[in-house]
């Protein structure tokens, strides 16, 4: 195989290009950088378009190599200079892949039979979201909503910081907050806002039921005409001297909370 060695060549370039949200959009292709976000990118039929690898990453994860083959796409052995050109890491680990877009429309991603659903409303950190993600995946929800004023999920950073979860449960990605909320109720959901401003705590809300959590902005929450439309306002208990916790952390107190009650109810814990 021919090594890519020049980053100004035109594939190079066309892979570049999808760091910058115009032109994923345009292409409906991602990055997915790393082995571990590529590994779960290939357990999905027809995601994976390209895949770029260092001579040292084919020979560490051959089985990486040989399954983007076996799949169709276009395996590309690439230079370190022309690895970190596309990778968006100071150390780069060798594989980088073109994915096409997962997302699935709201009405696919909630149904009647959602039990658990995390709602990223004007969420704009790429880590923070991207970790909400992961954290929803590990205490089994059924889906992620991203409303149209958060990041997007198929930012580089939101994709590391998903550690694969992007391809493992429904996303959706740009619904407007009330349509979402709307569709949360209609499908058998109380719609639950996590925010410092409500007036009961985690401690004391039944939660064994069918819930959607909304999570607003780190810096200033959720805005008030987004907690107007939730049934109720739940604030995560400080019992020590912290001001707050930061949005990731607070996510996984309360999906963790919903979880394990829904558990309890269903004799499953």
């Amino acid at each position: 195989m021919s090594e890519l060695t020049n980053v100004r060549t035109p594939r190079v370039k066309a892979a570049r290009r999808l760091t910058k949200r115009s032109f994923r959009e345009q292409d409906r292709r991602f990055l997915a950088e790393g082995p571990q976000a590529v590994r779960e990118a290939l357990r999905l039929p027809d995601v994976t378009v390209e895949l770029f690898a260092t001579a040292e990453a084919e020979v560490r994860h051959a089985e990486l190599v040989e399954e983007a083959r076996l799949q169709g796409a276009t395996v590309h052995r690439a230079s370190g200079e022309v690895m970190a050109e596309l990778a968006q890491t100071v150390t780069p680990q060798g594989v980088v892949a073109i994915c096409r877009f997962v997302h699935v429309p709201l009405t696919d991603a909630v149904t009647a039979d959602a039990r658990l659903v995390a709602v990223l409303a004007h969420v704009r950190d790429p880590g923070n979201a991207g970790t909400v993600l992961r954290t929803a995946d590990a205490a089994g929800a059924d889906s992620v909503v991203f409303t149209d004023a958060s990041v997007d999920p198929y930012n580089g950073k939101c994709v590391r910081a998903s550690a694969g979860s992007l391809f493992h449960l429904p996303v959706v990605i740009g619904s407007p907050v009330p349509q979402a909320v709307q569709h949360l109720k209609d499908s058998g959901l109380r719609v639950l806002a996590a925010d410092g401003s409500g007036k009961r705590t985690l401690d004391e809300v039944e939660l064994g039921g069918p819930t959607a959590w909304v999570f607003g902005n780190e810096a200033w929450g959720l805005p008030e005409e987004v907690l107007e439309l939730c049934d109720e306002v739940v604030r995560v208990p400080i019992y020590g001297q912290a001001e707050s916790l930061n949005l990731a952390t607070a996510a996984a107190v309360c999906l963790y909370a919903s979880a394990r009650a829904q558990r309890q109810a269903s004799g499953r814990a």
